[in-house]
């Protein structure tokens, strides 16, 4: 019984020899494949810190990431050149919030009918394959990167991050969130006993410190990039206790925190608590501000113009004449009261994150058209064109924790490119006419120019 055993340890040495030899070998074939460079040529190209246009625009792509931006670039020789005339060429948009696994009805009437119609009927596969395709939409219209948050059944939302990142499914990189953490009930309007167990589908909810800090662990466990957490639901409100261990937990594994937030009481909170993020804040305080502020908390106003609430949540079929006017003269007064917040907010030099929070269905738009439209809001608020870009961009990448990747156009950043004909610095709308994208050096979309 020993001879096989002394047999085996007399040819071992040379097993591993052979083994280190391959590996070696292995490297050496890494090391000298390398990826070839493409060239994007453009008119103009967007440096996003500086703001301003560069003329002459080159844009080297080696693999997935930048290897060199600015004007006049030199074009290695045997480079693909991929000559886009006279376009402008920016960073690859960021939504900093939005929710890809839903694609409510307006006609069903709202938020409540329309989650109990998607938990109730919508298994988590098929709203992972309903994400595949909005994702496909929000990359196409330029948008590369998201941050989805929640609502995406039971760790929906991861299941089609890894996809995209196997390269299985064609989508924007997704940084994931999986159920957002809530009170008693979630988002979910008035549900009987029976029908309460919907609620775990979509949210973990949390009563005391101890549940709060189990319920961060579970999410990470998920496989959550981040914490989203709904403050307040009217009338239920998590404590400032809650809070903290939650921001303490998430923030202990350096992962950050998004805080859905509104009203005096829950903005407050969020701000005291040192999140990352209040999400919405339609009604906010000036001293919260203030607060956000003075603790670098990013808002992300979830804006939308006037047109937009019209279109998405449309008055019923049997409204009156003078119901429909009253719908919309209450969208007009919605919109207005959010355009002075976030005027309230850049004043106060809080730091704006673009977000959409879309999730309907806008008749005649794709999920990334409607989502796009949330820039003519900020521009409405007086945010200038360089800053709503910004906050797409750079202060997007930030706040998602990948500056280091994503956000610029800078050599080491992925290559996460759009491309439009108009001028977005005169007129923001230029962003809903994305003719080319790139997402990691992968070409998404290339259309030929206006006429």
């Amino acid at each position: 019984m020993r001879k096989p055993l002394l047999l085996l340890k007399s040819i071992l040495p040379y097993c591993a020899s052979l083994f280190l030899l391959s590996g070696a070998l292995g490297v050496h074939a890494q090391t000298t494949s390398i990826a070839p460079v493409r060239a994007v040529k453009c008119g103009r190209l967007l440096d996003v810190r500086a703001g301003r246009v560069i003329p002459n625009g080159v844009v080297l792509v080696q693999g997935t990431k930048i290897l060199q931006s600015g004007a006049n670039v030199t074009i290695p020789a045997g480079a693909e050149v991929l000559d886009l005339g006279n376009a402008l060429v920016l960073p690859g948009l960021i939504d900093a919030h939005t929710h890809l696994l839903q694609n409510y009805q307006p006609e069903l009437g709202g938020d409540d009918n329309n989650m109990l119609v998607t938990v109730a009927t919508m298994s988590t596969a098929h709203r992972a394959l309903l994400g595949a395709a909005m994702g496909r939409e929000d990359l196409e219209a330029g948008i590369t990167t998201v941050r989805d948050l929640g609502n995406s059944g039971h760790n929906g939302d991861v299941a089609l991050r890894d996809a995209i990142n196997k390269g299985q499914v064609v989508g924007p990189r997704i940084v994931a969130s999986t159920r957002a953490l809530s009170a008693a009930g979630g988002q979910f309007g008035q549900l009987t006993p029976e029908a309460q167990a919907l609620v775990a589908q979509e949210y973990v909810t949390v009563s005391g410190v101890e549940e709060a800090r189990r319920a961060v662990r579970q999410a990470l466990y998920d496989g959550a990039d981040c914490i989203k957490v709904i403050v307040n639901t009217d009338p239920r409100v998590l404590s400032l206790d809650e809070l903290k261990v939650i921001v303490e937990e998430a923030h202990r594994v350096g992962k950050p925190v998004a805080a859905h937030a509104i009203g005096d009481e829950a903005t407050r909170i969020a701000a005291q608590a040192g999140v990352n993020s209040i999400e919405h804040a339609y009604t906010i305080p000036d001293d919260v501000l203030k607060m956000m502020k003075a603790k670098n908390i990013f808002l992300v106003p979830t804006d939308y113009p006037a047109e937009f609430y019209l279109a998405a949540f449309q008055a019923p079929a049997s409204a009156t004449p003078e119901q429909r006017q009253g719908y919309e003269r209450g969208a007009r007064a919605f919109a207005a009261s959010n355009n002075q917040r976030l005027a309230r907010a850049v004043k106060a030099g809080v730091r704006i994150a673009a977000g959409s929070d879309e999730y309907y269905q806008l008749p005649g738009k794709t999920r990334g058209q409607a989502s796009l439209q949330m820039f003519r809001a900020y521009a409405a608020a007086g945010m200038k064109p360089i800053d709503i870009i910004r906050a797409a961009t750079l202060n997007g990448a930030e706040l998602l924790g990948l500056k280091d990747k994503i956000g610029a156009l800078e050599p080491g950043l992925a290559a996460d490119l759009i491309a439009v004909d108009g001028d977005p610095l005169t007129d923001i709308t230029a962003l809903e006419k994305v003719r080319f994208v790139m997402k990691g050096g992968q070409v998404i979309k290339q259309e030929p120019a206006a006429k």
